[in-house]
């Protein structure tokens, strides 16, 4: 007999959640006005609104915790991470950040002018708005089939080299200082990039003289599909894989939320000491003195041993099949999905999953308020709530791909939990005829409108 996949750790500590009613659950979510994000965590039961900082650290993260060194300048928790950066990922300059947005707002403000162009593969929602909000512009150049959600393609988040040559041979080198890759692409539903595309991305960049970064937040669960989908990789070390990668760019904006299992912390890195300087100068303005960055020692410290932890090939196979079986689950109920299923969160297809609600009333938004309604658990709309408006002409957007992203936490929830939030979504899967409206904006922000909207029903 085979023997059955297993977790590769035990639970040591748990937190109670209390299961609340329907009716407790309806005066809730009217009372945050529609969003989700304005919930209080002990009025959601299972939550996968993000992977971002909700994971469990492990023993030895904790064990760095108490070793950290809070000094505000020198810290050696500082340059334990700029260790375990360097040795992995190969990249020699960084600057720690409190979060990965952080970090895209330092190389934003070094990089960026108005007028200028980014292209890249589906940029992601503080990505995105830390480029408009510099009246510049987000260009999406990521490969067709991604936007065909029942297509199995095994690297939906590559570049299109077509479209993204199309932008460097009709724009002038000046108004585009750097291609951004984002690894994987969580726009388009969690989506690897291909090692072969990714060198081929970094040559043609090469080719134009333009920068290639990463946003590397889930680098380590994209290295994990390079071993697994493509062939010449698979007898290959994750930290042979991610060293590869990290070759063809010239750095990284990285949240440490994802893949360096932290509660809290991020850094950018490059290669470039002229840029370097520029991006220590705004460091300092920003987010603090070079060696702590916004983040206290134990948090640098986490954050390094949480970077070896996350390249460990047993603990991205668990994780990766865990949300491999909320997809199979929610398959056998007959739920639209992104498929193939990505590495960090399940993507429902809101667009075939209410098809007869209108995309002006929020399809993705109104599918998450039906699953908190449903089982108290809370997702997140990637769609035309969050693609936000048109900085222009101040319309609605309606990106190609309208879903609900239920983002699962690193090393948190058990078969028990993703068996339970499968069976919610079959339920509304079941009555999904008799959702017969979606929901309007009341109040919105003019950028990343999302976190704070406030909508009602139709």
């Amino acid at each position: 007999m085979e023997l059955p996949f297993a977790e590769p750790y035990k639970i040591k500590v748990v937190e109670p959640l209390r299961r609340s009613t329907r009716e407790e659950r309806e005066a809730w979510i009217r009372e945050s006005s529609y969003n989700l994000f304005k919930l209080r965590s002990e009025q959601v039961f299972i939550d996968l609104l993000t992977d971002s900082g909700t994971s469990a650290m492990s023993h030895n993260q904790w064990s760095e915790i108490m070793l950290g060194d809070e000094s505000y300048a020198g810290s050696s928790s500082f340059f334990k991470l700029k260790e375990v950066i360097n040795n992995l990922l190969g990249l020699p300059l960084f600057v720690p950040t409190h979060q990965g947005r952080a970090a895209e707002n330092l190389l934003f403000s070094a990089m960026l002018k108005k007028g200028d162009l980014v292209p890249g593969n589906a940029h992601f929602d503080t990505t995105k708005g830390h480029i408009e909000f510099r009246k510049a512009t987000a260009v999406d150049c990521t490969i067709d089939e991604a936007s065909d959600t029942s297509l199995y393609h095994p690297f939906k988040g590559n570049i299109d080299l077509g479209k993204l040559e199309q932008v460097f041979r009709n724009n002038p080198r000046k108004k585009i200082p750097l291609c951004l890759i984002t690894i994987t692409c969580n726009t388009s539903g969690g989506q690897p990039v291909s090692m072969k595309n990714i060198r081929e991305v970094s040559n043609l960049c090469q080719k134009y003289g333009i920068p290639v970064f990463f946003d590397a937040a889930r680098f380590a669960e994209n290295a994990y599909f390079i071993k697994t989908r493509e062939k010449e990789y698979a007898q290959k070390g994750i930290r042979d894989i991610v060293m590869e990668m990290f070759s063809c760019v010239d750095g990284a904006t990285m949240s440490g939320k994802k893949d360096a299992i932290v509660n809290i912390g991020g850094f950018l890195a490059c290669r470039d000491k002229v840029l370097f300087d520029r991006i220590s100068m705004y460091c300092i303005l920003y987010e603090g003195y070079l060696t702590y960055g916004g983040l206290a020692g134990r948090d640098l410290a986490a954050m390094a041993q949480g970077l070896l932890e996350g390249c460990e090939f047993d603990y991205l196979e668990s994780r990766v099949r865990q949300v491999e079986y909320l997809g199979s689950l929610l398959r056998g109920y007959g739920v639209p999905i992104q498929e193939p299923t990505g590495g960090h969160a399940v993507f429902v297809d809101a667009r075939k999953m209410l098809p007869h609600i209108p995309r002006e009333e929020f399809q993705a938004q109104s599918l998450a308020v039906e699953l908190y309604l449903e089982g108290g658990v809370r997702g997140v709309e990637i769609g035309a709530l969050l693609a936000d408006r048109d900085p222009a002409s101040r319309e609605n957007r309606y990106p190609r791909l309208e879903l609900l992203r239920l983002a699962i936490p690193r090393r948190v929830y058990t078969s028990n939990h993703i068996e339970y939030v499968a069976a919610c979504l079959g339920n509304i899967y079941e009555r999904r005829d008799k959702i017969r409206s979606g929901l309007k904006i009341v109040k919105e922000a003019p950028i990343m409108r999302h976190f704070t909207v406030e909508l009602e029903r139709c």
